[in-house]
């Protein structure tokens, strides 16, 4: 899924993005693609809240019913446009998929502990817990004794099962608006940007917060090139700091991929961290390289090598030969 570039492709691409999982979405992405009126009022937001996922949330949050017709969801955004534009301006997608870590757990494996978390683009830090849930990566195998929730992800390729749960000796994150896993507002805006024919994915959500309300994560405000530092230097006193993002670097404009890219070469190359990149396709091209990456699936990739293509969800990890 690309954030940038013309609106009509970046309908059409989340469309194409959200064909197994979202029924509704697919077709409301599809039809705006088609709808002038829409299409002239999305080119008035600034680039980076034009994005679906948010002007979808947004719509919702307004009474655009979901699943439900296109005709509920434009009436909502011509109608109470107004109120959807100061609520795409003043919030973001945050989605912080906790299923993820179904597809990130097999690589923080590959990581000696114990080990300093470090997630940029933390939003609430629901995903600083790889060591709180049970996996099952079938037909694999499985992790479980963790006491927690269980996770899955459909597994190909020759995945390396871990033989045992991160040592997790401190877990921290940045994130331009943190948010606070006990602020009723903040987890409900969390909860509406869960797709809406995905319960399961809701009630996953339901026990990640309960899980890091246990034990709140130590979540820093503002720019991650300005607050990495310091997080590195903090993680490096508790364990390897491993450094990890999600779904986050496509909402970096292109100039600042590429410095994030460098910045994160760097570090690693000097020994300073580990790094997990789990992002779109196209969205740290000297990453990806040539591989060739189905629709629906990220780059999951260990200090700059991809090492497996994951379902943007989590729903399943296609380990590299």
């Amino acid at each position: 899924m690309e954030l940038y570039g013309d609106v009509i492709e970046v309908y059409r691409d989340f469309a194409s993005y959200a064909a197994d999982d979202s029924p509704c979405f697919e077709e409301w992405s599809l039809a705006m693609a088609e709808d002038p009126e829409v299409l002239e009022w999305l080119s008035t937001l600034p680039p980076v809240k034009r994005q679906p996922n948010l002007v979808l949330a947004a719509a919702r949050w307004h009474g655009a019913v979901a699943p439900g017709p296109y005709a509920g969801l434009r009436r909502v955004l011509i109608e109470r446009e107004a109120d959807v534009r100061a609520t795409i301006m003043a919030r973001a997608t945050q989605t912080n998929e906790v299923g993820r870590l179904a597809t990130l757990a097999p690589v923080m494996a590959l990581v000696e502990g114990p080990v300093a978390l470090v997630e940029v683009g933390a939003s609430a830090g629901l995903c600083l817990y790889p060591d709180r849930y049970d996996y099952a990566w079938p037909p694999a195998g499985a992790l479980r004794g963790s006491g927690g929730p269980l996770l899955s992800a459909t597994a190909t390729g020759p995945l390396p099962v871990p033989a045992a749960h991160p040592h997790v000796a401190w877990r921290g994150g940045v994130d331009l608006n943190p948010l606070d896993v006990a602020d009723a507002d903040a987890t409900a805006w969390l909860e509406n940007l869960v797709w809406p024919e995905q319960d399961e994915r809701r009630e996953r959500l339901r026990r990640a917060l309960e899980v890091a309300r246990r034990e709140p994560p130590e979540l820093r405000r503002g720019d991650l090139f300005e607050h990495l530092p310091g997080l590195l230097a903090e993680a490096s006193r508790h364990g390897t700091p491993l450094v990890f993002h999600s779904a986050v670097v496509a909402y970096l404009e292109d100039d600042d991929r590429r410095r994030f890219h460098d910045l994160m070469s760097e570090l690693v190359a000097a020994g300073r961290c580990r790094w997990i990149a789990n992002e779109g396709p196209r969205v740290l091209p000297r990453v990806t390289a040539d591989l060739r990456v189905p629709p629906g699936r990220f780059v999951t990739a260990l200090d700059g090598v991809p090492v497996a293509l994951s379902h943007g969800h989590g729903h399943a990890i296609d380990w590299l030969p």
